[in-house]
């Protein structure tokens, strides 16, 4: 027999006390309307910030947990203590987001940042986690389209304990190469849905409440650039959109490509004419962009490059800080953007040369490109863009 619905036992019950179900129906309008009305308690934070007195700003990290460390725990930085403790007080943290794929720790990453929110948070300062595009793409269960994005460690840390013991067991029991192993698990469908339903579950609903671009003290931080389009809407805007994209995507809704979210080169996580885009011609497009958003400066990443010692465009109004801080990328830097009291200083340490760790054959991916030097300052991963 066919079970009766819980909205068709209730509306039995109060036609039998009288009511009616047109009255029914007009309660529970009025009651939709309000609940509708009331904020939702995963909006995004807020987007702009005065009053800052120093702001320190990381570039794409790519899963190279150790080298964030050295970064944070620098005594020219000063965020961090041995124990792994906020020590900034009332600085502002900004990492620009990129902190998934090409490397093996993100999720060391993310765990640090997440305990570091509320610990700066109490001290006075913030630690703010911009997404970037590999976060999105991890977010969406896009990360597998490209086979360089994921490799094996990084894995086998989003996978559930039981089932990552599994599998390196199955690997350690049987002789077979580790190289068409590894290719072999990570191209399944059933793997990658394991791996994206862990990380969904632990960090993907948590990444999705951040914010994609803010703005203090007039400096505006987003992980790709923004074009001159988007400029034209609030920051608040722009990161509703992406809260509101993402949310739909959970629920299991498609229309989230009508919008912002993994939209092509032209959105926030993806776009890179401000690191690319010769001054001379993109100059006048700068300043209206600029001038749409209430800024003087904008900080943007996702763009491996290094150019002269302050990674500065646009005479000082770009900041480029994707300085290739992880150690997939050869030739790459340790950097930070340190801002205090206005005054904007751009630390480099130190260059990781050729010093790139593989694997030993665990992983079937490749190395990205090096860094490419330009005195025009063009600098970019050419092979792997």
């Amino acid at each position: 027999m066919r079970q009766k619905t819980p909205f068709a036992d209730v509306r039995g019950r109060r036609r039998h006390r009288g009511i009616r179900p047109t009255l029914l129906l007009l309660v529970l309008t009025a009651v939709l309307a309000v609940v509708a009305s009331v904020p939702s308690s995963g909006a995004p934070p807020q987007s702009i910030w005065t009053g800052v007195e120093r702001i320190v700003a990381v570039g794409d990290l790519h899963g190279d947990y150790d080298n964030f460390l050295k970064i944070l725990q620098n005594k020219e930085i000063g965020l961090l203590d041995k124990n792994l403790h906020w020590i900034g007080g009332k600085t502002h943290l900004v990492q620009t987001g990129d902190i998934m794929d090409r490397g093996d720790n993100a999720k060391d990453i993310l765990e640090l940042m997440r305990k570091l929110e509320p610990e700066a948070r109490k001290a006075g300062g913030m630690v703010h986690l911009l997404l970037g595009n590999h976060e999105e793409l991890a977010i969406i269960r896009l990360s597998f389209d490209r086979r360089d994005y994921v490799r094996v460690n990084q894995f086998l840390s989003f996978l559930p304990e039981t089932h990552r013991q599994t599998l390196i067991n199955r690997v350690k029991k049987h002789d077979v190469n580790p190289f068409i192993y590894w290719n072999s698990v990570m191209s399944d469908e059933d793997e990658q849905t394991r791996y994206f339903d862990f990380f969904e579950e632990n960090y993907g609903h948590w990444l999705a409440e951040h914010n994609v671009i803010i703005k203090i003290n007039g400096v505006v931080f987003v992980h790709g650039g923004i074009s001159l389009r988007d400029s034209q809407r609030t920051l608040d805007e722009i990161n509703a959109m992406y809260h509101e994209d993402f949310q739909r995507f959970f629920r299991g809704e498609t229309s989230f490509r009508t919008r912002m979210v993994y939209a092509g080169s032209r959105t926030p996580l993806w776009n890179r004419d401000l690191a690319v885009q010769p001054e001379s011609d993109y100059r006048e497009t700068l300043d209206q962009i600029l001038a749409n958003l209430g800024a003087q400066h904008i900080v943007v990443a996702h763009t491996p490059t290094l150019i002269g010692d302050d990674q500065a465009r646009f005479g000082g109004r770009v900041y480029i800080i994707d300085t290739g801080i992880s150690r997939v990328y050869r030739g790459g830097q340790l950097s930070a953007l340190i801002i205090t009291d206005g005054d904007i200083h751009f630390w480099k340490g130190e260059y990781h040369g050729q010093e790139n760790k593989r694997d030993d054959g665990r992983s079937f991916v490749e190395f990205p490109s090096g860094l490419v030097r330009s005195p025009v300052g063009l600098a970019r991963d050419t092979r792997n863009p």
